[in-house]
């Protein structure tokens, strides 16, 4: 597994964005520009690039600030920014989109997001929906609603005694942590991640994966995943955009699939028309990493060709 290109792109917030590209094997029909997680990185995306690239997809994917390989002012491993975070990061993920306009000009791009990656993509399109011909938003709770004040209001108490640079005491207790402990005879905590013990075991091996992120970055995840939950936000956004919301059955970051179910009837509520959602039967948190990640992949390309026949 491996990317046809690694670059570094310069984006307008002063972030030198670590990027990789999958070109499609033969004539391409569009691009996929991905959205990773918290605590991750772009390069794990390599097999589901791979399998997009075979199939006429170029493939887009970058480290956010305060991730993998990407640089940034006030930025350093597990901290957007010193301020206004979530709009830089809309930014860079803007200015990725620009590069993919000006490389792929006649060809539609499917934003992509996993986890923390679908709040990026989510906030992305309620502010630029013109720009993007499909969404696949997976793996996301925008249901949080009490638990995300709660969140910030322990976020605002550890920024008055800790400071915002540093990292979290809290959060990762109940989140990463709690998850962890939730599953049923796990080996690790990180086993909510996947049934896949490998993939498991590759991402605690990974320096760049598993940190704990600063209060400020978990400020910041937190706000953009509560922006998602108001439906007030989707009102620039047209409403036969196609839309894939998935999850998993056993994840329990977004509350065991309910959080996935949620955010689909609310937009269905709303009015969008050309949406498809699916909850996967016991599959934990990172979908592409799951044992039944080939079917999962599968379903995607089976929609991705869809909505571009339509």
């Amino acid at each position: 597994m491996s990317f046809s290109q690694q670059r570094v792109i310069a984006s307008p917030t002063g972030a030198d964005l670590n990027l990789f590209v999958r070109q499609a094997d033969g004539r391409a029909r569009a691009v996929v520009q991905i959205n990773h997680g918290l605590a991750e990185h772009a390069a794990r995306y390599a097999r589901f690039a791979d399998f997009l690239g075979s199939r006429g997809f170029h493939v887009y994917v970058h480290d956010h600030r305060g991730h993998g390989a990407t640089k940034a002012p006030h930025a350093p491993l597990g901290r957007f920014a010193d301020s206004n975070g979530p709009a830089k990061v809309i930014a860079d993920v803007d200015a990725i989109h620009d590069l993919i306009a000006s490389e792929q000009p006649n060809l539609p791009v499917i934003l992509f997001g996993h986890s923390m990656g679908a709040s990026v993509a989510l906030n992305y399109l309620l502010r630029h929906s013109p720009r993007v011909h499909a969404a696949a938003i997976w793996n996301g709770n925008f249901s949080q609603g009490l638990l995300g004040q709660v969140a910030l209001g322990i976020l605002a108490w550890e920024r008055m005694r800790l400071g915002s640079d540093v990292p979290s005491r809290l959060l990762p207790k109940l989140t990463f942590q709690a998850w962890g402990k939730a599953v049923p005879n796990h080996r690790t905590l990180f086993d909510w991640l996947s049934r896949d013990e490998a993939e498991v075991a590759k991402y605690i091996a990974d320096p760049l994966c598993g940190w704990d992120a600063s209060v400020s970055m978990w400020r910041d995840v937190v706000g953009m995943a509560l922006n998602g939950g108001k439906d007030a936000g989707f009102a620039g956004v047209r409403r036969d955009l196609p839309v894939s919301i998935v999850g998993g059955e056993k994840d329990p970051a977004s509350d065991y699939g309910k959080g996935i179910t949620h955010l689909a009837n609310r937009m269905r509520k709303m009015g969008f028309s050309n949406l498809v959602s699916k909850v996967y039967a016991d599959t934990r948190h990172e979908s592409l990493n799951e044992v039944n990640r080939d079917i999962i992949m599968g379903d995607f390309a089976a929609w991705a060709d869809d909505i571009l026949k339509a």
